[in-house]
């Protein structure tokens, strides 16, 4: 890392002056007229701007990031006096982002060539060169080094210089248009090499007994299956069992189950018993016994449809999850984001054109929310919520959707936007169908029934925990006062028509947080522990989206 040439830029006007012009540095535009940050929260610095509108910002680890005024991004050197390599020894850099060292010498240079003479026909460039480089102590370099230069930092942008608009959350396109390697190609390297450590016969319980690199191997195997594979399979199977049901455990089973050897089988039925998660995740499996024919059947039919031989075929949370799990967490980040902005992209686009979002979009928010927040990442799931809360017609379905939408943006600090939330969320329960459309409802008959027993599970607890959870944290916003005496007054309400059971579990909760906590808000009518937590033992936001079937009511 190196800002021997930004120092010296700033601390000598003739520099600063040539480096704004003819070679577009300068200094006095570092403003980039939008707020902007890092997908990763790393620092960012703005140090200066060129007359297009672009501007050159520097990273935690120094590497120079520009962003143009059409909403693209890129990493156009390690340092600033990389970045300046390149900016006064390409002065017409932008016209270069598509070269790349493959295209050969004497296609660079004739580009190189072209777009100087051009800019020479306007002003010089030569002699303000000579005096820049000699200046910033900046060593001269041939155009095929530049663009070789050039190129490797743009391809160092993701994952962990991914730019965002900082308020809507939506990231930058590539500067570039150079291919990338896959997602699941970064992902699988580790795999791939545990898998050849596992096939030398070394390793086996250092990758068996780590849960990534097990799984990672596993996967690895799935993409190179080997004859010779069977043991390392059976160990890696029996160790994945240690953890539940997981894909890589069926995926273990399966790959064991293709083999068709018959003694496999009460290995794999041990593996199936290990408990009810297991016994429901490998359904079907054929007894101990049982032919090898049918044990082959079994595993191609789940081979086929969950599996495959192709790592392009996996479903995009596949490798973001497993990225996660080996410490690649900005690398799963930025495929989760990317993805979320081509779903937001399509919505406006069908929104336009007043089509209905494409189901496969509609699909993969709810899951999207769920990635984020294992990155711990509210932010964007909080995007990908306020996209997925429309969609819902049911009003189950809405008020678990507005549920989740709540605690999101109580969880980003926004809790005005978290109490109309909840707002919107009563609303729903008074008047169920206000939001459904005919022939969505339970009953057939155009009205929606779904709610009909909230008030005796758990979605009724965790909404009332929920206004508990806002009136807390949003009591010292004395610009909210208001608001949040409506909401302590809704809690109590709430509270009041929960059942038996579930009131006094809620209850319950309520008297224990405030034996370890003292903070407490006040109002004219009620007086509440504020401490409240969103948990209740359970995840608040699981199996919301589905009715209980019937629902059970409490003993109360």
């Amino acid at each position: 890392m190196s800002d021997h040439a930004l120092r010296l830029l700033r601390e000598q006007p003739r520099l600063a002056e040539l480096a704004a012009f003819p070679f577009n540095f300068d200094l006095a535009r570092a403003d980039h007229g939008e707020a902007v940050r890092l997908a990763s929260g790393g620092p960012l610095e703005a140090v200066a701007g060129d007359d297009t509108g672009g501007t050159y910002f520097v990273c935690g680890d120094g590497s120079v990031l520009y962003a143009d005024s059409e909403g693209s991004a890129g990493i156009i050197g390690n340092s600033v006096d990389e970045a300046l390599e390149v900016l006064v020894g390409l002065p017409g850099w932008h016209d270069y982002l598509g070269l790349a060292p493959a295209d050969g010498e004497e296609k660079i240079r004739a580009a190189v060539a072209e777009t100087e003479e051009e800019i020479r026909e306007y002003h010089g460039i030569d002699d303000e060169r000579t005096e820049l480089r000699a200046g910033l102590g900046l060593p001269e370099r041939s155009s095929v080094e530049l663009i070789g230069q050039l190129h490797a930092a743009l391809l160092r942008t993701e994952p962990d210089f991914l730019l965002l608009n900082a308020e809507e959350g939506g990231a930058h396109d590539l500067l570039d248009r150079h291919p990338r390697p896959p997602l699941w190609e970064a992902v699988l390297a580790r795999g791939r090499t545990d898998l050849t450590l596992l096939r030398e016969g070394s390793a086996w319980d250092e990758v068996a007994g780590d849960r990534a690199r097990r799984a990672l191997a596993l996967r690895a195997a799935q993409f190179d299956r080997r004859e010779g594979d069977l043991p390392l399979l059976r160990h890696l199977l029996r160790h994945e069992a240690e953890a539940s049901m997981t894909d890589e455990l069926r995926l273990a089973a399966v790959l064991v189950g293709l083999h068709g050897h018959a003694e496999d089988l009460p290995l794999l039925y041990e593996v199936r018993e290990t408990d009810f998660d297991t016994w429901c995740g490998l359904g079907g499996m054929p007894e101990p016994g049982a032919d090898p024919a049918e044990l082959r059947s079994w595993a191609h039919g789940l081979d086929d449809s969950l599996f495959g031989t192709d790592p392009a075929d996996e479903p995009l949370f596949t490798w973001t999850g497993l990225a996660h799990e080996q410490g690649l967490v900005e690398l799963a980040r930025a495929a989760l984001i990317r993805r979320l902005g081509d779903i937001d992209f399509r919505a406006y686009r069908d929104a336009r054109d007043s089509k209905a979002m494409e189901r496969r979009d509609a699909s993969q928010l709810s899951p999207l929310v769920h990635e984020f927040e294992q990155l711990g990442d509210t932010f964007q799931a909080l995007r990908a919520q306020r996209m997925y809360v429309p969609l819902q017609t049911r009003a189950w379905d809405r008020v678990s959707a507005l549920l989740r939408l709540a605690r999101l943006e109580r969880e980003e600090g926004r809790f005005g936007a978290a109490i109309r939330t909840l707002t919107s969320l009563r609303d729903t329960l008074a008047e169920p169908d206000g939001g459904a459309c005919i022939g969505d409802s339970d009953s057939g008959s155009g009205s929606d029934n779904s709610l009909g027993h909230w008030q005796r599970t758990n979605l009724g607890a965790y909404i009332v925990e929920e206004h508990y959870a806002i009136a807390r944290t949003a009591a010292t916003d004395t610009a909210l006062a208001d608001e949040v005496r409506a909401v302590t007054v809704a809690a109590g309400e709430l509270l009041a028509r929960l059942s038996g059971t579930a009131r006094a579990n809620v209850e319950r909760h309520l008297a224990g947080t405030t034996d370890t906590h003292t903070d407490t808000y006040t109002d004219t009518h009620t007086k509440i522990s504020t401490d409240i937590h969103t948990d209740t033992g359970a995840n608040p936001d699981a199996d919301l989206s589905a009715e209980p079937t019937p629902p059970q009511p409490s003993a109360g």
